[in-house]
């Protein structure tokens, strides 16, 4: 039978060579479903602005059905509908502002003197400690037949590890 190709958005399996690929993507059966799925994840402020540029739908506000449904370019959204959306939008729009005031800007210089201030405090407060002692697990070979990156650090490099900042 072959490889079989499984479309995603159209939940469709049919026999997987170029011809029908092609075939099948550039279908407006699969154009739809795409835009359907994608539509799902669509933001409020874009609905809102797609749906104040079209007119109302007349099949839609008679009978309550279009034959069209979501593919209609026409809109279905009644006036109380319209007028929720917009209040959810202004409340995310307030919400991300109130956000942004909270959070201020995180700078390089701001970070940099941050950083300065926390090394001044460290030394301040750094009480001079012994380096620790290094003891090699049992079964392991004799240091001097160790690589040097199992090396443990001397006290000339402990004193340097010292002020040593990561991240």
């Amino acid at each position: 039978m072959g490889r079989r190709y499984l479309c995603d958005y159209c939940d469709r399996s049919f026999q997987d060579n170029l011809h029908n690929r092609k075939k099948h993507l550039n279908g407006v059966q699969h154009q739809r479903c795409k835009k359907a799925w994608y539509d799902l994840y669509r933001d409020a402020s874009e609905i809102l602005a797609e749906e104040q540029t079209k007119k109302l739908c007349r099949r839609f506000i008679q009978s309550g059905q279009c034959d069209f449904g979501p593919g209609c370019r026409f809109s279905h959204m009644s006036v109380q509908e319209l007028d929720a959306l917009k209040a959810h939008v202004e409340a995310e729009k307030k919400m991300k502002e109130e956000q942004s005031r909270q959070a201020p800007p995180c700078t390089i210089e701001s970070w940099l003197e941050e950083r300065a201030k926390r090394k001044i405090r460290h030394n301040e407060n750094a009480v001079m400690s012994e380096p620790p002692s290094y003891h090699l697990p049992p079964g392991w070979p004799p240091l001097c037949e160790l690589p040097p990156s199992l090396h443990p650090p001397t006290s000339s490099e402990w004193d340097e590890q010292q002020d040593l900042e990561w991240g």
